[in-house]
């Protein structure tokens, strides 16, 4: 096993995740933080949840716990994780694991006391360092540390091996590579090959997990060359039908040039697809902004009312998607129309024009009103319009 140099961060020193390794620790337990987090702060990216795996079984995490009066929700003992919350804060705490049958939706597994050996049950290189209390990392399998200063997204041990476990793996593999991965990283031949083979694998998981992967793909700030790849092959068709990339790149460069951040919902619009809420199982949200995007960005709305209809956000990200599907540039004139709309505020209510007018009448009155306001540019006042 590898050590690497002692690291220092604020999210490992915090006195919250110092008593969540002491609870483990002082009573004889192996306690470390793992995965993600320490990924994270190693690669420079923001760190979010912080995983902690321990030598104690579910059982005694619960029972220590108990005993120092700490929160602890049972989240998942099945798979050996609990849940300690101290000070607001949450610490999925998860026993060393060792899988003892795969199934390619989740493997079973047995909970062990080795380090190693939970190193070598995980899917990634880059995802099997350990850092302790004291902030030195442990690289079991003694290629993490290297792979991340190089970039390189790999299995740890058998590519096949590693998916037949579970075959999600295949969308993690493209979603860390569009996170992590140097943006001229190339994939490694010999892993997309196994991709391709074990792509039929996909349809035994649930749509639901399938969704989450590609919206967490779909949140790199160049998800391009995993989708390409994905489509590549076939695994991209396996998650949504009917997908085309054609539209992609150029959404993702109208992003870069006017300072957009990350957008899936605009990117899943840009692919499409035969029936996207179904196969990814969108928020009632997101499935909505898609619809609202296609629709109004193969529309002819102009940029003021797409502003005042739909809000700033969405009417940029309308604007970006009509441009992308029909090629041609951004318009800034247009662009800054949609801001200009967004600002507005109808100047009519419904009283200025009763009781002279009620029912349809006054509905069909206010509509015209406002669309003669909305092609004014928005100039018109209330007197001008109570004039007309």
């Amino acid at each position: 096993m590898n050590q690497s140099p002692i690291i220092s961060a604020d999210w490992l020193s915090n006195r919250t995740t110092q008593a969540a390794l002491a609870l483990l620790s002082d009573a004889g337990h192996q306690a470390y933080v793992v995965g993600g987090a320490v990924r994270n702060h190693l690669m420079g990216h923001a760190v979010g949840d912080i995983d902690i795996a321990t030598d104690a079984t579910p059982q005694q995490v619960i029972e220590l716990a108990q005993a120092a009066s700490v929160k602890c929700v049972e989240t998942g003992v099945e798979h050996g994780t609990v849940t300690l919350i101290l000070s607001g804060e949450s610490y999925e705490v998860t026993s060393f694991r060792r899988d003892v049958e795969a199934h390619g939706r989740r493997a079973t597994v047995a909970f062990g006391t080795s380090l190693i050996e939970d190193a070598m049950r995980r899917d990634f290189t880059i995802n099997a360092l350990y850092v302790d209390a004291g902030g030195a990392i442990s690289d079991p399998t003694g290629q993490g540390m290297e792979d991340l200063r190089r970039g390189l997204l790999r299995f740890i041990g058998s590519a096949h091996h590693r998916i037949r476990e579970d075959y999600l793996r295949i969308l993690r593999f493209f979603r860390f590579h569009a996170h992590y991965a140097p943006p001229d990283a190339g994939f490694d031949p010999d892993i997309l090959a196994a991709c391709a083979v074990l792509a039929d694998g996909l349809d035994q998981l649930s749509r639901e997990r399938i969704g989450a992967e590609m919206i967490k793909l779909l949140c790199a700030q160049n998800p391009a060359p995993a989708l390409a790849a994905m489509e590549q092959t076939g695994i991209l068709h396996h998650c949504i039908t009917g997908a085309n990339l054609r539209a992609l790149g150029p959404v993702l460069h109208f992003e870069a040039e006017r300072g957009f951040a990350p957008d899936p919902a605009l990117r899943l619009a840009a692919i499409g697809g035969e029936d996207l809420q179904t196969e990814l199982r969108l928020s009632k949200s997101m499935a909505q902004n898609v619809a609202v995007l296609r629709e109004t960005a193969t529309g002819n709305m102009a940029g003021a009312e797409l502003g005042y209809r739909h809000g700033e956000t969405m009417a940029h990200a309308a604007l970006m998607l009509r441009h992308a599907f029909f090629e041609t540039p951004l318009d800034l004139s247009e662009w800054a129309a949609a801001t200009l709309g967004a600002q507005a505020e109808f100047p009519i209510r419904a009283a200025d024009l009763m009781p002279k007018l009620q029912g349809p009448d006054l509905g069909k009155a206010l509509a015209e009103l406002e669309a003669r306001w909305i092609a004014s540019g928005f100039s018109l006042t209330r007197s001008d319009l109570l004039a007309l």
